[in-house]
């Protein structure tokens, strides 16, 4: 059985996860070959480019948004495009309960219908091609389960859309319920609602990484640059014998 171990020692989003991803051997070719079958390919621009954080070298994903492409997309649109691509049926169900489970977030958070919630998250293209291309990874990889060791979180304060929020901001909060954390006194948002979404969508279970026998290992770099650890995500791919 083919295993992604999810090692968050310095917090996961949705950049860092398709970073690592790419950075144990994806070819970033084929993933964006299947993004064009999302039909947004107008909106964005997606590259990778290595990077080192503390002296680990590291994959990091780059989205650019087209300038010219501002697209307002609720929960149901999403959706919509995901059912109307050409991607794989297991693809676009992966993907669907990521983005659900992020809208359902957010929808508890602010005490309304989630099919009423307008979702900054949800809706930037940053978003989307982060959640469906790690998603898309992730089955060229062929993985079979995913684990993940407990989530380090930030703490401090962090400037959102709604006003200043405490970190793990609320819809974060929401989306770690039932998970395994490690506050650290890291004043930044190691953990973006991306990355909590993907995780918790995906991962069986929270904890020490399990005995396999590691194939590859891959690191994904976050936008900054911490003295306190190095700003990456690690995943680490191997078999594991089944009985």
């Amino acid at each position: 059985m083919k295993i992604a171990y999810f090692d968050c020692f310095s917090g996961i989003s949705g950049d860092m996860t398709l970073g690592a991803l790419v950075d144990t051997g994806v070819d970033p070719q084929h993933i964006t070959e299947k993004l064009t079958k999302l039909n947004v390919n107008n909106e964005f621009t997606l590259t990778f480019e290595r990077t080192k954080k503390q002296g680990i070298s590291g994959t990091k994903a780059l989205v650019s948004q087209t300038s010219d492409c501002h697209h307002s997309r609720h929960l149901a649109d999403i959706f919509c495009l995901l059912d109307e691509s050409k991607l794989d049926e297991k693809i676009i169900g992966r993907s669907k309960k990521i983005f659900d489970r992020l809208a359902t977030a957010e929808a508890n958070v602010h005490q309304m219908p989630k099919s009423e919630v307008h979702l900054h998250e949800v809706s930037a293209i940053d978003s989307i091609v982060d959640i469906v291309g790690s998603v898309i990874a992730l089955d060229i990889l062929n993985v079979e389960k995913i684990f993940a060791s407990p989530i380090s979180v930030g703490t401090g304060f962090v400037r959102c859309s709604h006003g200043l929020m405490p970190v793990p901001v609320p819809g974060t909060m929401e989306l770690l319920k039932d998970v395994t954390i490690r506050q650290t006194q890291i004043r930044k948002e190691l953990v973006t609602p991306t990355g909590a979404a993907i995780i918790t969508t995906l991962a069986t279970g929270f904890g020490p990484m399990p005995e396999l026998t590691v194939t590859q290992t891959g690191y994904g770099a976050g936008s900054r640059d911490l003295p306190e650890t190095p700003n990456l995500l690690r995943v680490i791919i191997g078999e594991k014998k089944t009985a």
